[in-house]
């Protein structure tokens, strides 16, 4: 079963804001047994809206459809999908009495615009929007589904969520997709591939392998189709998935789909063991990445932010010849760094980085993207030096996930 997704509205197209409902939705289709063929937004034109109506009409079952259901005049989604069924607006008991009911809640007074959102084509079958005014509609014509829902992203949900996707699978015979993934860190795609080659070629026809890089992690997806048995489908994708991972074991973060921090945070959680970081070219990157997730607490216990040699010093304990004699980027700055993380914290592990994010400060000798980074406990430590090439932003997201790969290596004792 194909789908489609279209989002209508200029506001996409000018970058005024970024179109997070298309991948929602997509994710949610994914997991119910629905593929999606293709995503595309359109502006408010009438005739950009029909073709994008009409193309995706060719290519996909089902398609879905948000933005453009507002009272403004520039909201014209309703009126096309009348005229592209060749049907006229009626009003819609359902749909008014919804609008009538959230102004009433306000106390505030029904305006003829506000009312115009119970008009919908008569061939729909109207959705209620238990969050706002627009209701959704869906349309059953010449053998595919549409379906038309608000463009605010929390209406979408809640109506995607409680109401289409179950009407979706009442009315198809879905198939199954079942997928497994491996988060890697610290390995390149094509030497990945060139790993587990031969597993890759054993993959029969409805069981596939993506390959996801991002920032010196690659995530390995096993995804398998199938009409038929689920339970065989899963031990297929589960078998197919292990041995990925058993062959590719040292760069191995974890087996399911979640960032690198949090599978760091996991990990750590689950041994009692807690961490603390010295970041300098980071400005506290790490941290932000860690914190972002419920429950850091219990590992992370807080970290310094030593931008100048002078806070090097006198919070990290690093000492003033080993500054002047190597230079605030160095190997053995660094690991000073992470020592007085590691003592002054009184944490398990430390993490530090220090290094030259750009776009100027670089040297020669230190060009810009020279980054040291050290990961240490008391009785192990790794220390590597990276020249990365990339923008500031992208030197300090580099350095952050290699920094989480390292603490993955060390706290797995793997290719030290």
């Amino acid at each position: 079963m194909l789908a489609e997704i279209i989002t209508i509205g200029d506001e996409i197209l000018i970058g005024q804001i970024v179109d997070t409902n298309s991948a929602w939705m997509a994710q949610r289709l994914n997991e119910i047994g629905v593929r999606v063929k293709q995503i595309s937004s359109v502006s408010d034109d009438r005739e950009h809206i029909l073709k994008a109506f009409d193309e995706a009409s060719s290519r996909a079952d089902i398609i879905l459809i948000t933005g453009g259901l507002g009272p403004t005049k520039d909201d014209i989604t309703k009126k096309t999908l009348a005229e592209y069924f060749g049907v006229e607006l009626v009003e819609s008991e359902v749909a008014l009495n919804n609008v009538l009911e959230i102004f009433k809640r306000y106390n505030r007074p029904l305006l003829e615009t506000n009312r115009q959102q119970a008009l919908v084509p008569a061939n729909c079958e109207v959705i209620n929007n238990n969050n706002g005014t627009a209701p959704g509609m869906w349309f059953n014509h010449k053998g595919k589904v549409y379906m038309s829902m608000p463009g605010v992203p929390f209406e979408m949900m809640y109506m995607m969520d409680e109401q289409v996707l179950p009407k979706i699978k009442a009315t198809f015979k879905l198939s199954t997709i079942i997928h497994k993934t491996i988060l890697t860190v610290g390995e390149g795609e094509s030497y990945l591939a060139e790993r587990i080659a031969d597993i890759e070629n054993e993959l029969p026809p409805h069981v596939k392998l993506a390959y996801l890089p991002k920032l010196g992690q690659v995530r390995l997806r096993v995804s398998g189709y199938s009409d038929g048995d689920e339970t065989l489908l899963q031990s297929e994708v589960d078998t197919f998935a292990n041995r990925i991972a058993e062959r590719v074991s040292n760069v191995v973060a974890a087996l399911e789909d979640i960032p690198l921090e949090k599978a760091i945070l996991n990990m750590m959680t689950k041994r009692s063991l807690t961490l603390s970081t010295a970041e300098s070219c980071t400005g506290g990157f790490i941290s932000s990445l860690l914190t972002q997730h419920a429950g850091s607490s219990k590992v992370f216990l807080g970290g310094a932010v030593s931008y100048s040699n002078q806070l090097k010093q006198s919070i990290l304990g690093v000492n003033a010849e080993t500054l002047q004699q190597y230079g605030a980027v160095s190997e053995e700055t660094v690991l000073e760094m992470a020592k007085g993380a590691l003592n002054n914290f009184a944490s398990d592990y430390a993490i530090a980085v220090t290094g030259i994010a750009g776009p100027d400060g670089g040297t020669p000798d230190k060009p810009v993207g020279t980054v040291w980074i050290a990961v240490i406990s008391v009785s192990k430590r790794l220390v590597k030096k990276f020249t990365f090439r990339g923008k500031r932003q992208q030197n300090i997201e580099r350095s952050a996930i290699s920094a989480l790969g390292m603490l993955n290596t060390l706290l797995n004792d793997k290719a030290i």
